[in-house]
């Protein structure tokens, strides 16, 4: 099973699985961590050559450490270990992170009405945890720890949808589309107004507004990445149920 981030534990008090962050018991997760860390913001750029020898000569420990945590880095599809080649860092393109925000607009939106079966105060305080902790982390511009607490946000927010085997398909789509916007954004850009764009979803949530819960969910996710305004446009022919990657602009 692939180190997490943040550690999943169950009996929160709202009744649904809490995220927390982990306190690392095993040197490979910790050394998992930091990787994950190099490769989102790319201080370990897409398509670079992971060494093994080296990373093990950096963090003090043996290779055996090493491959532990690339393959946690392999299952989130961070790295790619090549036979007879090596490993490399996983590339970040444009095309992949369309088609998983596409596939993370279909789960979030089409979860949102099994969310408010769920969604009540201690939930919500959750949450409010969550976009606290984004808020520190924007106003200290720590945009790797943001962006944790960020993706912390949207999983807990699934979860309490009760769909354990969509829950790691949607982690992994999260984890790429914060990594091509981190990777492809602007320097210095507004991260307090990041973490303030969570505000909207909560407050359809804590209504009970379906309708204005997707919209809020779906323009938040489809305006992740600077694609221009919307990677979604609406199909002339067959009306607003479809889905259609738009062909404006590209990531600054």
């Amino acid at each position: 099973m692939a180190a997490e981030s943040f550690d999943t534990q169950e009996n929160g008090k709202s009744g649904h699985t809490r995220q927390q962050p982990r306190r690392a018991t095993k040197r490979s997760h910790a050394i998992f961590e930091e990787l994950q860390k190099d490769i989102m913001l790319g201080h370990l750029p897409p398509r670079a050559a992971i060494l093994e020898l080296q990373l093990a000569d950096r963090f003090e420990c043996s290779q055996s450490t090493i491959r532990e945590a690339l393959m946690f880095l392999q299952t989130d599809g961070l790295v790619e270990r090549l036979p007879h080649r090596g490993t490399f860092v996983a590339d970040s393109r444009g095309e992949d992170a369309r088609e998983l925000i596409l596939i993370r607009h279909d789960i979030e939106c089409r979860g949102v009405i099994r969310v408010l079966n769920h969604f009540g105060p201690l939930l919500r305080k959750e949450l409010e945890a969550d976009l606290d902790a984004m808020r520190q982390a924007a106003k200290e511009g720590d945009e790797y720890r943001l962006s944790l607490h960020d993706r912390n946000f949207h999983l807990n927010l699934y979860n309490a949808a009760d769909m354990p085997s969509v829950s790691p398909i949607l982690r992994r789509c999260l984890i790429h589309n914060h990594r091509y916007k981190i990777l492809n954004s602007e320097p210095n850009r507004g991260l307090v107004e990041t973490a303030e764009r969570h505000v909207a979803i909560l407050d359809a949530l804590a209504a009970g507004d379906e309708k204005h819960a997707v919209e809020a969910l779906s323009r938040h996710i489809t305006t992740i990445v600077d694609f221009g305004p919307s990677i979604l446009a609406v199909d002339a022919d067959t009306g607003p149920e479809k889905l259609v990657p738009t062909k404006s602009g590209s990531a600054k």
